[in-house]
Formats: structure tokens, C-alpha cells, sequence
């Protein structure tokens, strides 16, 4: 049996909207479900290390509670200069109900 896909993330990538329907644990990262359903060049390059800042994302939904900053990201995005709060690594987020109707963007 399988499971239903109740988890709509929406992604607006070069002025595209793009809506994405997943299930808590299908993929192990935010990462993975962009790079296996949006084939994305250049992405995630450190393959979900928290290191490269490759996979990096911009939240534009503001009542989404997604996961905390956990082991490099928040390194690796001062490194890089984004210190705004709604820059995330992509692989450092955990697909879950949290996510249902986020707005994300590439």
C-alpha cells in the first residue's frame, strides 16, 4: 500500500510556480525531493553535508516552523554571507507535516 502524498510544498523557481507533493519520510532531505523532481544543475554538491551552500533556499512562507539550524548549516551560511534567517540549506531540512503549503524559493 502506499502513502498518500499530503505534503504540497510550492516552489517558485525563475519566476515559475511549481507545486511538489510528497509524504513525511519519502526523501531524506528537502534536497533530495528538489534535485529528484526538479533536476537541478549544481545542486547540492557536498551531498547533503551542510557545506557546500549549493542546495540553499529562501523561505517565503512565514508561519512554517521548519526544522532548527543543525550541525554545518549555519556555519556555512555565514560563511557565505546569508545571514538573513529565512536562507536555508535545503539538505538540513526534514521533509514532514511541518512543510505542508510551504512557499519556497530557488
Amino acid at each position: 500500500m502506499s502513502q498518500k502524498k499530503d505534503i504540497k510544498i510550492i516552489v517558485f523557481k525563475g519566476g515559475e510556480k511549481i507545486q511538489l507533493f510528497t509524504y513525511t519520510n519519502e526523501y531524506r532531505s528537502l534536497m533530495e525531493l528538489l534535485s529528484d523532481k526538479l533536476y537541478l544543475e549544481n545542486f547540492g554538491e557536498c551531498k547533503g553535508m551542510g557545506r557546500c551552500c549549493t542546495c540553499l533556499i529562501k523561505i517565503n512562507s512565514k508561519s512554517h516552523k521548519v526544522n532548527d539550524f543543525e550541525g554545518n548549516e549555519l556555519a556555512t551560511l555565514k560563511k557565505h554571507n546569508f545571514n538573513n534567517l529565512n536562507d536555508r540549506l535545503s539538505c538540513q531540512i526534514i521533509i514532514d507535516q511541518n512543510l505542508k503549503l510551504i512557499e519556497i524559493e530557488l
